[in-house]
């Protein structure tokens, strides 16, 4: 049995807020050199391969690989890919707490939370990586792309585990706003319990027949003009669970491209109709000071243009 080894550290510094690429090498194969195992490897023309090589861009833990680096079994090597150009997201990202040890903000609409698939550069992560100078900022928590407010993210390494864990293990109470129909007929507020389900390579998640797995609080807090504002509690984190749940209630959220039906995907500049979904409160017991935190977001939701964390009505 081979003996695990500890991760280097990368040789290469971030781009763009992005860290380079880490491959290991198989321990087994028939690559007499490395550049031979990235040609099989890389889904790139053999010569952007030999490029990278040129311009002494692949790195081992010591430094710049030839192109006629012999293969090693279990080596580490880095690399910076070429991104493809991105479409800025033209809102800013807003500070809402900062210290030693987290730092949230409040996200746009539009703007990806960590670097995946076409969002690398536009991203929150990416973003403050590159304004803040701090190269080893992570995410403690996921939010999604079309839902804008509160972020946490966790400034040093050593502690990451201790922020994720209040995530993972549901010791953060998080609450968000919306802005849907209102129903008169609705009774609320009310806690839907059903079994989501997202298949590989499906946008929509759905809901299925089964044991309930996630769970989430309505509230509404008022309402005009047919619309309401709606106050959401997940006690579950499943994905889209909240824009599931209220369009399974029959007042899906305003702007929401996926439910109840997939619309056709906007050009990758149209900003025009954001979901009106907002992380708005994020409440947790910080697992370094013991401290009490009771973050409020800052943003309004464009459909209901007052304070997010306005007191609610009785």
């Amino acid at each position: 049995m081979r003996r695990r080894s500890s991760v280097p550290a990368a040789p290469l510094p971030q781009r763009h807020g992005i860290d380079p690429v880490r491959v290991r090498l198989p321990w087994e194969g028939p690559w007499a050199t490395v550049r031979d195992h990235l040609a099989d490897r890389l889904p790139v023309p053999a010569e952007l391969i030999d490029a990278m090589f040129a311009e002494r861009a692949v790195h081992g833990v010591d430094g710049p690989l030839a192109v006629d680096a012999p293969f090693v079994p279990g080596a580490y090597l880095w690399y910076h890919r070429e991104l493809a150009p991105e479409t800025p997201v033209p809102f800013p990202l807003t500070l809402v707490h900062r210290d030693e040890r987290i730092l949230v903000v409040d996200k746009p609409h539009f703007l990806a939370m960590t670097p995946r698939g076409r969002h690398i550069t536009e991203t929150a992560l990416a973003r403050l990586r590159r304004e803040l100078g701090l190269p080893q900022l992570s995410p403690a928590h996921r939010l999604d792309r079309l839902t804008a407010g509160l972020a946490l993210f966790v400034v040093r390494p050593e502690l990451r585990g201790a922020y994720q864990g209040l995530f993972q293990e549901r010791l953060v109470r998080k609450a968000y706003q919306a802005v849907a129909p209102y129903r008169p007929d609705l009774e609320l507020p009310t806690v839907v319990r059903s079994r989501i389900v997202k298949e590989r390579g499906e946008l929509a998640a759905k809901e299925v027949p089964g044991e309930p797995n996630s769970e989430s609080r309505v509230e509404l807090l008022e309402h005009r003009g047919g619309l309401g504002r709606y106050r959401l509690e997940p006690h579950t984190g499943r994905t889209h669970q909240l824009r599931l749940h209220l369009a399974s209630l029959g007042v899906p959220i305003l702007g929401d491209p996926l439910y109840p039906e997939v619309l056709p995907e906007p050009a990758p500049d149209d900003f025009s109709t954001p979901l009106q979904l907002l992380a708005a409160e994020l409440d947790f017991t910080d697992p370094v000071t013991g401290e009490e935190l009771r973050l409020r977001s800052r943003l309004t939701l464009s459909a209901w243009p007052e304070p997010a964390h306005r007191t609610r009505q009785t």
